[in-house]
């Protein structure tokens, strides 16, 4: 199912792609960067609109660092949810405050008519994951967050944290474990 997304990066058997969603936001965000600048680690931000409208610094920062910006809507809508002219224009409307030719969709939910739209009228990339740490589950410990994203990764995997408020307890303890064990075998962490 939507074969026009990326899912994985082939190649390199020494790279994994450590992704955000939901940023910049003003305590996730830093300490992210922070982390991955003490691992020498990089990654891809899939950025809200509206937080690099308001966290602009950070936004900044991101892209400074050797990180990669890329486009996640600007309100966060659902595809499944969301008229498709709705939803375009909010990706519009991020593209204006991100440069990137990256997007990926929020919740993953995209109906196949926007994506055609996307590809074609907007000219992005998108982009989806192949392990999700599901940081962002009330439903699911800290402990186990590490756990899937340690026991499913492998090279070329994208992977998927939020720099938000409701996944950062979950963060904080979870990507410190992933980055040391991407350490231990011998792996990067790279960008998209």
């Amino acid at each position: 199912m939507y074969k026009q997304c990326i899912w994985e990066m082939p190649g390199d058997d020494h790279k994994v792609y450590l992704s955000f969603d939901d940023g910049p936001h003003p305590v996730a965000t830093g300490f992210v960067l922070d982390l991955l600048k003490e691992h020498g680690a990089r990654a891809t931000f899939f950025c809200i609109g509206k937080n690099v409208a308001e966290y602009g610094e950070l936004y900044q920062r991101i892209s400074t660092e050797g990180h990669r910006v890329a486009n996640h809507s600007h309100t966060h809508p659902n595809g499944w949810k969301t008229a498709d002219e709705d939803y375009i224009n909010d990706i519009r409307s991020a593209s204006v405050l991100i440069d990137s030719d990256l997007f990926r969709p929020p919740y993953g939910r995209v109906r196949f008519s926007q994506l055609g739209k996307i590809l074609g009228e907007l000219n992005l990339r998108p982009v989806m994951w192949s392990v999700l740490s599901g940081d962002f589950d009330p439903g699911t410990s800290r402990e186990r967050c590490a756990r899937n994203v340690i026991r499913h990764m492998k090279p070329g995997s994208i992977i998927v944290f939020h720099d938000s408020l409701k996944a950062f307890d979950k963060l904080k303890y979870a990507l410190p474990l992933v980055l040391a064990e991407i350490r231990k075998r011998g792996w990067v962490a790279e960008v998209l």
